[in-house]
């Protein structure tokens, strides 16, 4: 039955979750107990761990569709409707409306 708790629909909505805090917070608890030769790794990794949570939900959409559109083969122009296109292609449960905000999103933070 299409339709039924949502199976066919096209989504309006991406939420962003976010688990850099749980991440962060295993990573210093590491670090407490790390041998000395394990810490330049560990504190690399801490390092990347802040960078990526003090990203904004919008600098996330994007990372997410422009690894979409990679793994779709797209290499045009974010701004595009071939943009749009592929990223519906690459997920079809996104509605138009949601693949045009997440494309606003890509093209407003650039890499």
């Amino acid at each position: 039955m299409p339709g039924i708790m949502g199976r066919n629909k096209k989504q309006d909505l991406v939420l962003v979750i976010r688990d850099a805090d749980m991440v962060a917070a295993a990573l210093s608890r590491a670090l407490a107990e790390a041998a000395p030769e394990e810490r330049p790794g560990l504190e690399r990794a801490a390092a990347l761990v802040e960078s990526t949570a003090a990203a904004t939900d919008d600098q996330l959409r994007a990372r997410w569709v422009r690894s979409r559109l990679g793994e779709v083969g797209f290499t045009g122009d974010l701004s595009s409707v071939a943009a749009v296109k592929a990223l519906r292609q690459a997920e079809p449960r996104l509605s138009l409306l949601a693949a045009v905000q997440l494309q606003k999103a890509a093209v407003a933070h650039p890499e």
